[in-house]
């Protein structure tokens, strides 16, 4: 009865505290000290203080303020606008030309960002406008845009991979390399819902494919945004960079592009410095906070009790892995992805391991599964960030996210009953 007590009440208190509407980090800091001191294991208060310190002291996680910055000195630069341009004349004579290339520039910019929240910024400001006068509504043009930038941590290199991999204990680099074709899969289904809602609705007509001369001039003109992925993930895949390393690499190259083309100056790294630090005082918070809850559910045997439950109802694999999007289709609505991660990851590894499913495996339908939570309410990061860009309301983007919703949730399904088709990578 005293284990259940000690079990229940710091539950519900931080349950409480979420739907009061306190932040993430501090629901979680106070579920945990709740937990250690009802708790009938030997945990300590002097866990909390040592695993905060601990959990940001490690090297891999200095990547994320470096990809952070580096998605934001892109769009200062302006790279995103040149990758956008060399999409755009490969498919621009499409019928949905323009749509296409808004998404696939969505996805090309993540392989630079990392950060789903940077790819719907630069994306969203450079094309609304445009898609507005291509044909597109405004709401089905602010919710393509958040739809194609939640690839910002689907695809490698991802802030929320790295932060994964620290957590269950995979490394980074081989998750980038298992995530690729999920991330781009997720992408293509993008771009068919695109066409398909287009061929409905009449959006856009198509234009003129304008010849592999253009081809080529708009491929010179963005040379250095499609540099940078490539130094990025090959320095990555192929051993030479950690993705910590490739991640100041990639700052310091977007950096020298921008300063030796006069498109930034020193007085714009101020700026810079300010916005990437605003967003990584969100970020770090929930890690440092969440590595102690996870530390202290794992102690306490949560994550093994929750798989025997679920393990002793069904054993049937497919069913397993649908209860378990099921719940991370859920936790992706109503919170944001870092302290999801953080606690689900662990909570939910022991079932995937009971059901045969490999640690890498787990983790590429984790993400991808979360990653809806970008376009569903009431979090939906994206429809935020785009509903600020295109001045319409959250639900009217998020009713017009559903097709996109559906397509994603449809390949993580297959990414998770399917691995082979990814898994070959690692």
């Amino acid at each position: 009865m005293a284990a259940l007590v000690g079990t229940l009440i710091p539950l519900l208190i931080f349950a409480g505290l979420l739907v009061l509407g306190v932040p993430v980090f501090v629901a979680m800091g106070l579920g945990s000290i709740a937990f250690i001191q009802l708790s009938n294991a030997t945990m300590q208060m002097t866990l909390f203080a040592d695993t905060l310190y601990s959990g940001l002291s490690s090297f891999a996680l200095i990547a994320v303020p470096l990809f952070i910055f580096t998605g934001d000195a892109i769009f200062e630069v302006g790279v995103a606008r040149e990758l956008l341009d060399f999409v755009e004349s490969l498919v621009g004579g499409l019928k949905t030309g323009f749509g296409s290339a808004t998404i696939l520039g969505c996805g090309l910019f993540a392989t630079i960002s990392g950060s789903n929240a940077s790819d719907a910024a630069a994306i969203g400001r450079i094309t609304l406008g445009r898609l507005y006068d291509t044909g597109y509504s405004r709401n089905y043009a602010a919710a393509m845009v958040a739809s194609g930038a939640s690839t910002g941590v689907l695809i490698p290199p991802s802030i929320s991979y790295i932060i994964a991999g620290i957590i269950l204990g995979v490394p980074a680099s081989t998750l980038f390399l298992a995530a690729f074709i999920p991330g781009v899969l997720i992408l293509f289904s993008m771009v068919a819902v695109n066409v398909v809602v287009n061929r409905s609705e009449g959006y856009e007509s198509g234009g003129e494919f304008q010849g592999a001369g253009e081809i080529l001039r708009s491929g010179w003109e963005a040379k250095f945004g499609l540099l940078i992925p490539i130094i990025i993930l090959g320095g990555i895949y192929s051993g030479v960079f950690t993705p910590t390393e490739a991640a100041a690499v990639a700052v310091g190259v977007t950096l020298l592009i921008g300063l030796g083309y006069s498109t930034i100056a020193l007085g714009d790294f101020s700026g810079m410095y300010k916005r990437s630090a605003i967003l990584n005082g969100i970020i770090s918070p929930n890690i440092a906070v969440g590595i102690v809850f996870s530390q202290v559910i794992s102690v306490l045997g949560l994550p093994s009790e929750v798989a025997g439950a679920l393990f002793g109802t069904t054993q049937n694999f497919y069913i397993v892995t649908l209860l378990m999007i099921f719940f991370f289709l859920i936790a992706g609505a109503i919170i944001e992805i870092t302290p999801n991660i953080i606690i689900l990851g662990p909570l939910f590894a022991p079932l995937a391991s009971e059901i045969g499913m490999d640690p890498v495996h787990y983790t590429v339908v984790l993400i991808s599964a979360l990653g809806v939570g970008f376009i569903t309410p009431p979090i939906g990061l994206n429809l935020y960030v785009l509903s600020g860009i295109s001045g319409e309301s959250v639900l009217d983007v998020a009713r017009s996210a559903v097709p996109f919703m559906i397509s994603m949730l449809i390949i993580v399904v297959v990414l998770a009953w399917f691995p082979g088709l990814f898994m070959w990578l690692v």
